[in-house]
């Protein structure tokens, strides 16, 4: 079988015993130490390069994971942060943020919402999980429930507020790059639900000046179903 596997690999570092050390490696999900001259043969093998499960560090909040590494984490057991007016949310993040895509559970009271209006370059996706919300966008009114999505590509000015009767859970997703193109925008709907700014801004400070800082918490019971 390992000889199979090497007479499959492509033809970027041709020593048999090396081909055959690579084919090892791929058929029993093995990591092979080289030479910087054959990197790249490997690097181009699928499943020759194992990525390691990152270890879960236990905080006063919950359990988070501050190595690059897969992991599984169910988020009542991970760390929240309480943004007050602003609701709730848990990003599954430790010391270090996710590389290319950001994602977030935020839990929502009727009336709060989740961030200030805004429109920025980068993708964004919003899935409500459970409740009602208002959804803002480019200065309209839309009405969202449970299993609704809103898919929100770059240069799209939103912002969704909890609504309805109780509380509103909302999964939502952002791809990471910078933060170039970021403008919080002025806009009368926005504001009437309080969810908006006096003077357009670029600067995150600016825009949330009047809320509190937010603080870390551990998950409560009650915010997800």
């Amino acid at each position: 079988m390992h000889a199979r596997r090497a007479a499959d690999l492509p033809a970027l570092h041709r020593d048999p015993f090396d081909r055959m050390l690579v084919g090892q490696a791929v058929e029993e999900g093995l990591v092979v130490m080289i030479a910087r001259s054959a990197r790249r043969a490997v690097r181009r093998v699928d499943n020759a390069r194992v990525v390691a499960e990152a270890p879960s560090r236990s905080t006063k909040y919950g359990l988070v994971a501050d190595v690059d590494g897969w992991f599984v984490l169910n988020a009542r057991d991970s760390r929240w942060r309480d943004y007050g007016p602003l609701g709730v949310n848990c990003n599954f993040e430790g010391k270090r943020p996710f590389r290319q895509l950001g994602i977030n559970i935020n839990v929502l009271e009727p009336g709060q919402p989740l961030g200030i209006y805004h429109r920025e370059n980068h993708q964004e996706g919003f899935l409500v999980l459970v409740g009602e919300c208002l959804l803002i966008v480019d200065g309209r009114e839309r009405a969202l429930r449970a299993w609704d999505l809103f898919h929100c590509p770059g240069g799209t000015a939103h912002v969704l507020v909890g609504a309805g009767d109780g509380l509103a859970v909302v999964l939502a997703v952002g791809a990471r790059g910078g933060r170039k193109g970021l403008r919080y925008l002025v806009d009368a709907v926005a504001l009437k639900h309080g969810a908006g700014v006096e003077e357009e801004t670029s600067k995150p400070n600016e825009a949330y000046t009047r809320f509190p800082r937010s603080t870390r918490t551990r998950y409560r019971d009650g915010w997800l179903p």
